[in-house]
């Protein structure tokens, strides 16, 4: 057999003057906004730094080995769903499951936004953007105040509105890492009518201390996301769930694809969830080290750090471009930030092992 690899020659200029059917808001949209890096200190995706546990790894490997591989899954990951509800403390009937919670706002945006409104802030994590670009919904963004508080009057505005659709909420806040008072969160679904989803994204709830789960009894029209990639040190196996009510996660859960979540994947999370002591060591460090590392660069002469709830710091610095070309010149990787709305010249660190972040402080600090 030949191995010559055949590639289609082509006209740039051609190729971009057809659309072969595709829409003209897909061919509009930018891709996602990442290229990857290699650096001795990585510190860019806000990812746990530090892998599965190796003994949970055998034991998922194990429940692996004696599952059968040509048989489909649950056809909506119900096995794993009840284990997530015991675990958070909500019905299983509440709960869908996709391969990360990128695939449930964009399954929200298409479900409550498509030819209806997206309502969110800007900044905010661009995949709300995204697909609702993606899918031409009315985009809605107000930008938030120049201290990352939220603009509750233009919010509760819009919310209050008869117009359908969905808002997006980060808490924490990505990319800031604010956590807006409760007390905001509550007045944006007061003011939300029945014909919204208010969707609060908590990706990086294990690290603030704050969950929303009580308001799911309170507001029939809430959404919560979650995900196994930042605490859980999951982000590889790809996999996220909501939290609503039954009714809600019922018409949800009819955007998605049947048998989304491979049995392989379910072994981990299953084993992930009957051993989860782990996590709380690795939330405890979390903690412990960006606290260090805002008390480090709290005096920094020409860099501002900002509080964060998160697993990361937000930083504005002099020109992100710079600032980032010389940690990496270091070896240390950090995301710039600088393209979003009131967010020039920052970027935005995660926390890594000790070691690692002690080694960013120490390039940050000659950078004085």
């Amino acid at each position: 057999m030949s191995n010559v690899v055949r590639r289609w020659c082509y006209d740039a200029a051609v190729l971009n003057s057809i659309n072969y059917g595709i829409r003209q808001a897909v061919r509009d949209a930018a891709e996602y906004p990442f290229s990857k890096i290699d650096a001795p200190v990585k510190l860019d995706q806000n990812e746990s730094a530090y892998d599965f546990p190796t003994k949970l790894k055998t034991i998922a490997l194990e429940r692996m080995l004696h599952s059968d591989w040509n048989r489909y899954p649950d056809i909506h990951a119900n096995s794993l769903s009840e284990k997530i509800a015991a675990h958070v403390g909500w019905q299983a009937e509440g709960i869908v499951i996709t391969p990360g919670s990128n695939v449930l706002i964009h399954a929200l945006a298409q479900a409550a936004g498509m030819r209806q409104r997206v309502l969110s802030v800007s900044p905010a994590f661009s995949l709300y953007a995204l697909s609702s670009k993606l899918l031409e919904a009315d985009l809605l963004e107000y930008p938030l105040n120049p201290d990352f508080t939220l603009p509750l009057t233009a919010l509760k505005t819009q919310l209050e509105q008869a117009t359908p659709g969905v808002v997006f909420l980060a808490e924490p806040h990505a990319p800031t890492g604010a956590l807006h008072p409760i007390e905001e969160v509550e007045a944006l679904l007061k003011a939300a009518s029945e014909q919204w989803i208010v969707v609060i994204d908590e990706a990086y709830f294990e690290f603030s201390n704050r969950s929303h789960l009580a308001l799911l009894g309170q507001y029939p029209n809430v959404c919560i996301l979650r995900t196994f990639s930042k605490a859980w040190g999951l982000a590889g196996v790809r996999v996220g769930y909501l939290l609503a009510n039954p009714m809600l996660a019922t018409q949800i859960q009819k955007i998605l694809s049947p048998f989304n979540v491979s049995g392989i994947t379910q072994a981990v999370i299953e084993t992930a969830l009957e051993q989860p002591a782990y996590v709380q060591q690795r939330i405890s460090e979390v903690i412990t080290e960006r606290a260090r590392v805002y008390a480090a660069l709290e005096s920094h002469a020409i860099w501002k750090i900002f509080p964060s709830a998160a697993n990361y710091h937000l930083i504005r610095t002099p020109d992100a471009k710079i600032a980032h070309a010389q940690l990496l010149e270091k070896g240390v990787l950090v995301r710039k930030q600088d393209s979003y709305l009131g967010l020039e010249g920052c970027i935005r660190v995660s926390i890594g092992t000790p070691a690692e972040n002690t080694a960013f402080i120490a390039a940050a600090l000659e950078l004085e």
